[in-house]
């Protein structure tokens, strides 16, 4: 599967929060997409996901037909909280159960559970879990359908630091394995240099940067993206860190 983005432009009202957006996605790579607060990286991922109106281009494999396997996660966690961990999952095969839940449905559940590591919380309650453990649970939602396209909102917001990287290393081993476009809105930098194969910076709705973490993640785009002056340290591996040092005055884009 590929994601092709081109013009794509999102209103609310009068305010344009997404303008002229041109995205290309490509099938076994995660695509991660940073930013600052409000600038349209939750917008994208809906818009991709048809949960809002826009204006330009999407297509999927050169086709403007939405593919039903779209999973998606979103920033803003619901669902009845009297439903246990299966049920929630469950309701990410939505596209594939009939009348009766099937031991292939039970089976799709049990898997992404197990991989997640999450399988001893399948029997409890939405109300009794802690904001991680909800957080993994729509993951799994999101993964059980076996989507083609896989749309993350800020997955490990809520996650210690053992499970944030737990879930990007499944993340991407699905992608790779499954031959799935990802898309992940990421706030740390870091994760996103280190899980995704690109990624994608916006700032005031506009992309401002795109390509691998190495081109995109530089000191001068976090100053114009982000307003921070910032130094890229090396770790043993080779591996840049990003080390934010102290806030400048927001730049203009060109």
């Amino acid at each position: 599967m590929t994601v092709d983005v081109r013009g794509l432009s999102v209103r609310y009202g009068e305010r344009v929060v997404l303008r002229d957006i041109d995205l290309s996605a490509r099938e076994g790579r995660v695509m991660g997409i940073v930013g600052p607060n409000g600038s349209g990286k939750s917008t994208l991922v809906k818009a991709i996901a048809g949960l809002l109106k826009a204006e330009g281009q999407i297509h999927f494999r050169g086709s403007a037909t939405r593919p039903r396997t779209i999973g998606y996660m979103p920033q803003d966690l619901q669902a009845p909280l009297a439903l246990t961990v299966l049920e929630v999952v469950l309701l990410g095969r939505i596209a594939q159960l009939g009348l009766m839940v099937t031991a292939d449905d039970l089976d799709a559940v049990r898997q992404v559970l197990l991989w997640l590591g999450i399988e001893s919380l399948a029997g409890r309650y939405l109300n009794e879990l802690s904001g991680g453990q909800r957080q993994m649970a729509f993951l799994a939602q999101a993964l059980v359908s076996q989507p083609t396209v896989l749309l993350l909102d800020e997955p490990i917001s809520a996650l210690d630091i053992c499970h944030q990287l737990e879930v990007l290393e499944a993340v991407r081993a699905m992608t790779s394995a499954r031959g799935l476009c990802t898309f992940v809105v990421l706030h740390d930098l870091n994760a996103a240099s280190r899980f995704a194969d690109d990624v994608a910076l916006l700032s005031e709705g506009r992309v401002l940067a795109c390509g691998n973490p190495e081109q995109v993640l530089t000191v001068e785009n976090v100053a114009l993206g982000f307003g921070v002056e910032a130094e890229v340290l090396s770790c043993q591996d080779g591996t840049g860190v990003m080390v934010p040092r102290r806030p400048l005055p927001r730049l203009a884009m060109p």
